[in-house]
């Protein structure tokens, strides 16, 4: 996927993201937040309305943090 970038939510006081929140932005494209619903176990996309949205508080992550099941799923999203 050329061009794409995960990203994680800067540590919380707490020290843990959990790893059920990721970010993905692709080129110059919009910022995505991925979601991991437990009861479901999927992992949901919403759009992040930039207005809104501080960059500042994440961290980029790399591709070895991010799981397997997300890795499908954006693969699915961001069709080559």
């Amino acid at each position: 996927m050329n061009g794409l970038r995960m990203y994680v939510p800067v540590l919380s006081a707490t020290g843990s993201n959990n790893g059920d929140v990721f970010y993905s932005r692709r080129g110059n494209g919009p910022y995505y937040r991925w979601m991991y619903e437990a009861i479901k176990q999927r992992w949901n996309v919403s759009r992040v309305v930039s207005n809104d949205f501080n960059t500042h508080a994440l961290s980029l992550a790399t591709w070895k943090t991010v799981p397997t099941a997300l890795q499908s799923r954006l693969s699915d999203h961001y069709l080559d």
